[in-house]
């Protein structure tokens, strides 16, 4: 009998402005530095989603957000080696600051991309949640080949 699945569980933010994206470059993390993702983080215990991207905004890019701002735009089943990840990406509708690198430890650039024109060293299955949103589409499954 197969054990029951045990996904870790992030949030991933989507600021979108005229056209643009929101990335950050990772750096002095160990995992995919070098390479841009969105605003995001992994759940605590006992936490809701939206409080975990609220919470994560706050501490990557200095911005209050207000539950009412964020939109559910995806979700992701994922296989990342052994483990099972959910991912919910969001998208954040309004915000009223310019966003700031707070954690330059883990990050070396924090900058506005096109959505039509993504740089090519990105955390992939983070392409693939921006490019399946763009489509329209709401679940996505990565890593599973």
């Amino acid at each position: 009998m197969s054990e029951r699945a045990r996904a870790v569980v992030a949030a991933h933010l989507f600021f979108v402005s005229e056209g643009r994206v929101l990335l950050l470059r990772r750096a002095n993390t160990g995992y995919e530095d070098g390479n841009y993702s969105v605003p995001a983080g992994h759940l605590d215990g006992g936490e809701t989603v939206t409080s975990a991207a609220i919470r994560e905004a706050r501490e990557e890019t200095g911005l209050e957000l207000l539950p009412a701002n964020l939109e559910h735009a995806l979700v992701m089943h994922r296989k990342a080696g052994d483990d099972e990840r959910i991912d919910f990406f969001l998208r954040v509708s309004a915000w009223t600051e310019d966003p700031q690198n707070c954690e330059p430890g883990k990050c070396d650039e924090l900058s506005w991309h096109r959505l039509d024109a993504l740089p090519e060293n990105m955390v992939p299955y983070v392409r693939k949640g921006i490019e399946a949103w763009l489509q329209g589409r709401r679940y996505v499954e990565f890593g599973w080949d």
